[in-house]
């Protein structure tokens, strides 16, 4: 079925934007230093004829998504290629409809295809080659599909949240999601704006990550940290913008390790007033004993601190249904979030008959996928949060506003700030709120009412050449 609220693509253009961080990041057994941000655009038609744009944006962060001993640079060129490939493929994509019902087609009947078809060619090349991730090609698709929406919120002149029910979609959820073996949970005449905050806050928590490189201490200054006024040390930080909630990296195969780190920032955290502490793991460990070890002797040594961890974060590898771990002894302890491992629903309902507890939601995952994770999720009464991919510019936009209007376990993550915030000097001058946390909050009131709200008209960003039109 479908309306005469029904739009198709029929354009597209891609940018690519190189970032380079003040300080570097770790991410699992890498340090990252640099990144490349995909900003799309897509243009839509309704069925009357009206036109508008949208855009979306995400980093490329290869790092994160693609966790391999190709060397970065390698990984970063077949990604941006397979971008590129994204721009030519939604340029053609002939489906109508609602975003989440174009951008679930596009995942299910054509990004799989795309993606065998790249590492085909890529094997033909070098026998030996290493396929690109799934992770990776959702991150990829990213870009145009938070575009899509954009552009349906613009044609119509409202927010993005607003038009996820009747009239606007054309079909539920049960045409999207199934329950979990043994729930008598339904989908039927149910929408993702039943599971959503009306109305949601304008200001959130905001989270500060401590990455296994970060300084905690004076001591620890070599002298060739940055002189650019934005603080070096994790208390300078706290002091500075009110912090109130800590994630902290850890490595996830060095038990001693991971535990000083968690007194040392504990330490810290009690000491100025923390609230609220997450422990990531990224991937690393393969047994949950690794995990509750370090939590029992957190809470033998140190029950503030442990009593002070909210959740624990994705510490098993991502590929969930190639590890399929059971980690209830970890859940039992304290709330256990997916994140690398939840790429769609059907994922988060293994994850939860594993023993999984939680979700953490990315926008870098597609609008679409996080749409359908959470609604899944909150109906089977799993809790939320919203984690960044360090997003700067105009992906810290619909990364907030998926956390202000999910209902999370306690605010956002946002760390864009922390590692390049002169790359979005040209939105903080129109949302500051966003992109300076004040308070230990972000603010979100400066957003439009159309689309994500981005004000672009008002944001002065010189965009360097288009890498793609059509």
């Amino acid at each position: 079925m479908s309306n005469s609220l029904d739009v198709r693509v029929v354009g597209v253009k891609l940018y690519f934007l190189p970032v380079t961080m003040r300080v570097p990041l770790k991410f699992g057994p890498e340090i990252t230093t640099d990144v490349t941000c995909a900003r799309a655009a897509l243009q839509i038609e309704s069925a009357d004829g009206k036109v508008a744009w949208g855009w979306g944006e995400t980093p490329l962060m290869a790092q994160w998504f693609w966790v391999s001993t190709i060397a970065f640079a390698e990984r970063l060129r077949c990604v941006k290629e397979f971008t590129l490939s994204m721009a030519r493929a939604w340029r053609d994509f002939d489906v109508s409809g609602h975003p989440m019902e174009i951008g679930h087609a596009f995942q299910r009947d054509l990004l799989p295809a795309l993606l065998d078809g790249y590492n085909a060619k890529r094997r033909e090349k070098n026998q030996d080659q290493e396929p690109m991730p799934w992770l990776a090609a959702l991150v990829c698709c990213s870009a145009f599909d938070l575009a899509l929406h954009d552009a349906y919120g613009n044609l119509h002149d409202l927010p993005v949240y607003d038009t996820y029910c009747e009239p606007f979609m054309n079909r539920d959820l049960s045409s999207y999601l199934t329950a979990a073996e043994g729930t008598k949970i339904g989908f039927h005449g149910f929408f993702p704006k039943d599971f959503l905050i009306q109305p949601p806050p304008t200001r959130i928590p905001a989270w500060h990550l401590v990455g296994g490189k970060d300084l905690l201490a004076e001591d620890e200054l070599t002298g060739e940290e940055p002189q650019d006024g934005y603080p070096l040390l994790l208390p300078d930080w706290i002091k500075r913008d009110g912090l109130t909630c800590l994630k902290i990296k850890l490595r996830g195969d060095d038990i001693k390790w991971d535990f000083t780190r968690l007194l040392d920032v504990g330490g810290i955290a009690v000491n100025m007033g923390i609230v609220w502490l997450t422990a990531d793991f990224n991937c690393t460990v393969e047994d949950p004993a690794y995990v509750t070890e370090i939590l029992d002797k957190l809470r033998d040594a140190q029950p503030r601190i442990y009593q002070m961890i909210l959740y624990v974060e994705q510490p098993f590898p991502y590929d969930l249904e190639m590890h399929q771990i059971d980690v209830h002894s970890v859940s039992a302890r304290k709330p256990l979030f997916m994140d690398e491992s939840a790429h769609d629903w059907q994922l988060v309902r293994l994850g939860r008959s594993l023993g999984w507890t939680g979700v953490a939601l990315k926008t870098c995952k597609t609008q679409t996928g996080a749409i359908l994770s959470l609604c899944w999720a909150k109906a089977h009464g799993m809790t939320l949060m919203v984690q960044d991919l360090t997003n700067p510019m105009l992906a810290m936009i619909p990364h907030a506003l998926l956390a202000a209007n999910a209902g999370t376990i306690m605010g956002v993550e946002t760390n864009g700030s922390q590692f390049y915030p002169d790359a979005s000097k040209s939105e903080a001058r129109i949302h500051p709120g966003l992109y300076r946390r004040k308070n230990g909050s972000i603010d979100l009131s400066t957003l439009g009412d159309s689309g994500f709200g981005y004000r672009l008209e008002r944001i002065d960003r010189k965009l360097p050449a288009v890498s793609f039109e059509g």
